[in-house]
């Protein structure tokens, strides 16, 4: 087998893994929180079987739906499964890897955002407009400290390419980079905003003055509404492991070597299951914001990436 035909059969193993483990990622995520707050919880395969439910329904449509929102589900399950094809999760290496860096991962990213908040605001319902201009009030704060955390890995690693920088970050000799705590803690505030989790958003929810992502698809039902479920799973995953690859990188398999690629894997479902846990925990020590503070907790987020750059800067490390 040619080495790049096996770099392909890996990248495709890896998206399809990433892709059937994210509902249970989320499933862990809210039994967690249920354990936390001394609830028996629905159980891990509970997003499983939600998804073979809506799977089994016929979708309803409003009479003014266009072809955007019959689309806009798939589009933007689409964007995710190309943005975790591009994160290394598993292995370095992956052929799409040098075709895109860490800005065009925020760039997919975006665009799954846009089409479902355009397909929101197609039908023309009250709670689809607000929670899609909600939705855009998050991502033009979210976005920028997203990129900002990405430049001081790139820094430190000298490229924005995804693969450089675990290589970089992982394989290389252990160094301290106080840079990089403060854009963890950034990343940490990206993550919660971007999958609407609490402070900023309630997914367990649908109070009408507090929802944001749950507004958005109050008129999808049946398939559709399985594809949106999944992809929102399949982005809580792809955060997980953006934040993995970028400050916890080890366990993360080098490129070509087959024979390490069980243990990472078995790393990778450690280190989700961890990350998810620690979700969890913060979601039950925080209270919800309110949508006016929403501006507050990005832009701190934003100046604590900026100053993961400056401390690259100022120290050299």
């Amino acid at each position: 087998m040619s080495p790049l035909l096996q770099d392909s059969l890996q990248q495709a193993l890896e998206t399809v893994f990433m892709i059937l483990l994210a509902p249970l990622v989320l499933g862990w995520v809210n039994q967690c929180r249920a354990w936390l707050q001394n609830r028996r919880g629905p159980g891990l395969l509970q997003p499983y079987r939600v998804l073979r439910k809506l799977f089994n329904k016929e979708p309803v449509l409003a009479h003014r739906a266009s072809l955007l929102f019959r689309r806009a589900p798939y589009i933007q399950l689409g964007c995710i499964v190309l943005a975790a094809s591009i994160v290394p999760s598993i292995a370095t290496g992956a052929p799409l890897s040098p075709a895109a860096d860490v800005i065009a991962l925020v760039g997919l990213l975006a665009l799954a955002r846009v089409f479902l908040a355009l397909a929101a605001m197609d039908v023309g319902t009250a709670f689809g407009s607000m929670g899609a201009r909600r939705e855009m009030l998050i991502a033009g704060l979210a976005e920028p400290a997203l990129l900002m955390v990405f430049f001081t890995p790139a820094l430190i690693s000298g490229s924005t390419a995804f693969g450089v920088i675990v290589d970089r970050l992982a394989l290389a000799e252990f160094q301290i980079y106080p840079g990089l705590a403060f854009a963890a803690v950034a990343f940490l505030m990206v993550l919660l905003a971007e999958n609407a989790r609490i402070p900023i958003d309630n997914p367990s929810t649908h109070l009408e003055l507090t929802m944001i992502h749950e507004a958005m698809i109050l008129e999808y039902s049946g398939r559709h509404l399985a594809v949106i479920e999944w992809a929102h799973a399949l982005k809580l995953t792809v955060y997980l492991c953006i934040g993995i690859a970028l400050f916890v990188p080890w366990g993360i398999a080098p490129a070509g070597h087959w024979s390490v690629m069980p243990l990472a894997t078995l790393i990778l479902v450690g280190k989700l299951f961890a990350g998810g846990a620690a979700i969890a925990v913060l979601e039950t020590l925080s209270a919800k914001l309110r949508i006016f503070r929403a501006p507050e907790f990005l832009g701190t987020a934003f100046l604590l990436a900026v100053l993961a750059m400056l401390i690259h800067f100022l120290l050299g490390t």
